[in-house]
């Protein structure tokens, strides 16, 4: 069974593999994050976990059974009750329901632990799979953006 934790130092190891199998697999439906993201991941993970000391972000991940990363759930740009979410499903672990489950544990989170009232998102209209994990989640659309400069829509969810 799956499992939702905050990020921890100790995750760096499962988190670069997993970002490392994954890349090009998430490149075809958000943004890459660059040569240089993998170049500096120490120092980016010190980064991510430093901002959230400060509580304007929390970053968790999905592990399997054995600690291996299956995926990423994120709230960045906490202020004013409200956060952005963002996921990421590894390739092997993707059609299962777990982007769902995952949304949802973040989403019961977000209200209980960290006080949030309202959570936004969104996707690319061509990412079909984000958009259902959206809408299963609660999430309604509130209006259209543009995603590394491909149409989208913008979502949002009070919790």
């Amino acid at each position: 069974m799956p499992e939702l934790q905050p990020l921890r130092p100790d995750h760096a190891p499962a988190l670069l593999a997993f970002e490392q199998e994954n890349r090009a697999y998430f490149a075809a439906s958000v943004p890459d994050r660059g040569d240089e993201y993998f170049a500096r991941f120490d120092e980016m993970l010190r980064a991510r976990l430093a901002e959230q000391e400060t509580g304007t972000c929390f970053f968790h991940v999905v592990t399997g059974a054995d600690g291996d990363v299956l995926g990423r759930v994120n709230l960045v740009d906490v202020a004013d009750g409200g956060a952005d979410l963002g996921y990421r499903i590894a390739e092997r672990a993707a059609g299962r329901g777990l982007a769902t489950w995952a949304v949802r544990e973040v989403a019961a989170l977000a209200a209980e632990r960290y006080g949030l009232t309202v959570l936004r998102a969104a996707a690319r209209i061509d990412n079909a799979a984000s958009r259902a994990v959206l809408a299963r989640t609660g999430f309604v659309v509130v209006g259209e953006t543009r995603l590394s400069g491909r149409p989208g829509l913008s979502y949002s969810r009070s919790l």
